[in-house]
């Protein structure tokens, strides 16, 4: 992946810490997609739990209600659609929680020294790094654990942030969450790459920048 020029604007001050929820960064709610399996809970009814998966016509059947149409729409919406059905039919005050279990439509670049360049399928919501990095295969002999670039769009801009691998697995410093279309790239330790000059724009683990 080729790297273009860099902006030296200041760190993107209207932006939080790298690692809070995906709504707190600006980015829209997800949306469900064929193949997302799903938890189904109705409070104090036990027997209306399920896990299930949306199928490919994008709908997921549930009990006494039957088929609800569930892709392109975000989880609070599905909640709601499936709280009033219960309520139109058998219940009075459905609370209706939906919870995403695995997501196959999420995926993940992993670039630079590791083992296994890819895109990976994150079979989640969210991963932390460590798990990113893991999904291939580790990082290689030649990494820079304390130079990991994160590539993120926020807001249609697309920024970065700098982090140290091996501080975050000491537990000096909290394991970032990892979103679906994020770009991780591990430095090589000692190379002559574009990465550098993302690094020594960053001294800051954790603080997300511009660039263009």
């Amino acid at each position: 992946m080729a790297l273009c020029a860099c902006s030296t604007r200041a760190p993107m001050r209207d932006l939080p810490p790298a690692d809070p929820v995906g709504q707190a960064l600006g980015r829209p709610e997800y949306r469900l997609g064929p193949g997302d399996l799903v938890k189904i809970q109705v409070f104090q009814l036990p027997d209306l739990e399920r896990e299930v998966r949306v199928d490919n016509a994008g709908r997921i059947t549930l009990p006494l209600i039957g088929a609800v149409q569930a892709a392109g729409s975000s989880i609070s919406q599905i909640e709601e659609q499936v709280a009033s059905r219960y309520r139109d039919r058998y219940l009075q005050n459905p609370q209706v929680t939906l919870s995403l279990m695995e997501s196959p439509n999420q995926q993940v670049t992993v670039g630079g020294a590791v083992e296994q360049t890819g895109i990976y399928p994150m079979g989640a919501p969210y991963l932390t790094l460590q798990q990113a990095v893991a999904l291939a295969k580790g990082v290689s002999n030649i990494a820079d654990r304390r130079n990991v670039i994160v590539f993120r769009t926020v807001n249609g801009e697309r920024v970065f942030a700098r982090f140290d691998l091996v501080q975050i697995q000491q537990g000096k410093l909290k394991d970032p969450d990892i979103y679906g279309g994020d770009i991780i790239i591990v430095d090589r330790s000692g190379a002559q790459m574009l990465l550098r000059t993302l690094i020594e724009l960053t001294p800051f683990v954790g603080v997300w920048r511009a660039y263009r």
